[in-house]
């Protein structure tokens, strides 16, 4: 031990030195280093979390964006083909109504067809009525004597007849 003294060291002092240390060392240790440390452990565990959560969040807001984009395009092509359904309805209205138009132009050009008939046969029936009447006129000027005025007449309707003028179409 002489070794120590010479150096100016004092053992029994160093040993409490050593003592006082162990003790600070273990009391730091109970209740600095190792709630120091678990705090540590928790802020960086919390860090870790929420660099997780920011990682997951950001692929979801990307799994959304791709999600959203496919709702757009489908909207899109939806509203094409409603687009191209009405443009074909409305073609086909448009066909229906010029057909409708047509038929009706038919209509009228057909019953006008067969008023003009009706009306052309009633101006030949008068023209030949009045034609039997001035032709039994004439027949009773030039014999000077009247004829039976029923049998003329249907002598000359069957002349008229016969007659390629007033045959009816």
């Amino acid at each position: 031990m002489g070794g120590f003294a010479s150096l100016g060291v004092n053992l029994p002092l160093l040993v409490v030195f050593i003592i006082n240390f162990i003790v600070l060392f273990v009391l730091l240790r109970l209740f600095l280093y190792k709630p120091v440390m678990k705090m540590l452990d928790e802020r960086a565990k919390r860090a870790k979390d929420a660099m997780e959560l920011a990682e997951s969040t950001k692929k979801e807001f990307e799994q959304a964006k791709v999600e959203v984009q496919k709702q757009i395009e489908k909207g899109r092509q939806e509203a094409q083909a409603v687009l191209t359904q009405a443009v074909q309805v409305g073609e086909r209205l448009k066909e229906e109504s010029r057909q409708e138009a047509q038929k009706q132009a038919q209509a009228i050009i057909d019953r006008t067809r067969a008023e003009l008939e009706t009306e052309r046969d009633k101006i030949v029936g008068d023209l030949r009525r009045e034609f039997v009447d001035i032709s039994i006129s004439a027949a009773e000027k030039v014999i000077k004597e009247t004829l039976d005025k029923e049998k003329q007449r249907k002598l000359i309707e069957e002349t008229l007849r016969e007659s390629i003028t007033f045959k009816k179409n």
